[in-house]
């Protein structure tokens, strides 16, 4: 049975929680743009990134030893008191700099401790595992569409104020969600220091090459692919088909992850990987169609792809984690593949209008477009991603037998 009050619970946590998340990046594209200018988005954005990145493999160990709920809920805690700050700030007047950017921090290095838990937690709250991660993928992609356009309504009508109290309003939910789970004790990580149990994860991540070979290639992605999209994406559109087209193509992405995530639910593929990256030879349409100057319902058409290739993935990565690795050691794990995954986009990024000057966007994209191919040839050709078969579920601990919350 899949919606037990913990799932539920759970669910709603993280469907809230990225939500929020899909609000403070506006909040601080509109609000910190308005008084600060491109250079202070940027810095407050940075300032958000770099702690994350430096935190998120701490992360890891400490929900693997105190466990991934009071971690995740510590987490939402802080967020919601440095939000509440800012918010606080904006109501009095006109905050600081410095105010936004260390408050932006502390949410930084806040995701970090909570990220891990996202797939440790999981297993157990649900024994249906692949259905769970769809359900929640479907879930938050809607989200993901709202909390945009949520944050700038909310700007445009009432200001940054109201703003960052809703965002922070999120994390107030999310919290008191993971705080009403009732979880059995998980296994404690068995290093005798922080340090011991980060080399441990390390060594677990470099053991199953099916996880390894794919962060690898995210990591190639992340610079020639996910981080030149962006900001050459939404210029290209911007500048030839104006401002709303680039809006209408996200909600394209969002509505196609919404597919992706049905279609998720729908099928269970005996090799989830291999299927996986079959699905991600789709991602490529949105920067080939951008590159080629298509018009606005081929474009269309093709975030909707991308979108959906993308959300099919996740929900096939997710489970495959979550089910061939140990419950002890799968939030140091998950923290080395967020680690590798992540910390290569803003590479990606500060790289992108640089090279585009040299040789043209359009190059850049196309680039891309081959890159993400060949990607998911190369993940088609390695053996123990391949060959990945679909884990039997695990079961749920038996919730009746104790009251002890994780």
């Amino acid at each position: 049975m899949l919606w037990t009050g913990n799932f539920m619970r759970y669910f709603l946590a993280r469907t809230v929680s990225v939500y929020g998340d899909a609000m403070l990046v506006v909040a601080s594209a509109l609000a910190v743009g308005h008084l600060y200018g491109a250079t202070g988005v940027g810095l407050v954005l940075a300032a958000y990134t770099v702690p994350f990145l430096a935190s998120i493999l701490f992360g890891g160990v400490f929900a693997d030893r105190i466990g991934a709920r009071p971690l995740m809920l510590g987490a939402d805690v802080v967020r919601l008191l440095a939000q509440s700050a800012v918010a606080v700030a904006f109501f009095t007047g006109t905050p600081h700099l410095w105010l936004l950017i260390v408050c932006s921090a502390v949410s930084g290095i806040s995701a970090a401790a909570f990220q891990p838990g996202v797939n440790g937690i999981m297993p157990l709250v649900t024994d249906d595992l692949h259905r769970a991660n769809a359900t929640i993928k479907i879930a938050t992609s809607i989200a993901q569409l709202l909390g945009p356009a949520t944050a700038g309504l909310l700007f445009g009508f009432l200001g940054a104020a109201p703003l960052y109290a809703a965002d922070a309003a999120t994390f107030a939910v999310s919290g008191l969600c993971l705080a009403g789970l009732r979880l059995r004790g998980t296994p404690a990580a068995t290093g005798s220091s922080p340090l011991r149990d980060l080399v441990e994860g390390w060594h677990g991540f470099r053991s199953r090459t099916w996880i390894w070979s794919v962060i690898l290639v995210w990591i190639v992605y992340g610079v020639l692919l996910f981080g030149p999209l962006i900001p050459l994406g939404s210029v290209l559109i911007s500048g030839r088909l104006g401002a709303p087209a680039y809006g209408w193509t996200e909600s394209g992405l969002a509505a196609g992850a919404i597919v992706g995530g049905l279609l998720a639910l729908r099928l269970r593929p005996g090799r989830p990987l291999a299927a996986g990256a079959v699905a991600m030879f789709g991602y490529g349409l949105l920067p080939l169609a951008i590159a080629l100057h298509a018009g606005l319902p081929v474009l269309l058409g093709a975030a909707a792809v991308n979108g959906a290739a993308w959300s099919f993935w996740s929900v096939m990565w997710q489970t495959s984690v979550q089910t061939n690795v140990p419950p002890s050691m799968l939030n140091r794990i998950t923290s080395y593949e967020v680690f590798g995954s992540d910390g290569s986009l803003p590479i990606g990024q500060a790289l992108a209008g640089p090279v585009a000057a040299l040789v043209g966007a359009e190059a850049v994209l196309g680039s891309s477009v081959a890159v993400s191919v060949l990607g998911c040839v190369a993940l088609l050709l390695i053996p123990a991603v391949r060959g990945l078969r679909r884990a039997a579920p695990r079961s749920v601990p038996d919730q009746s037998l104790s009251t002890q919350t994780q």
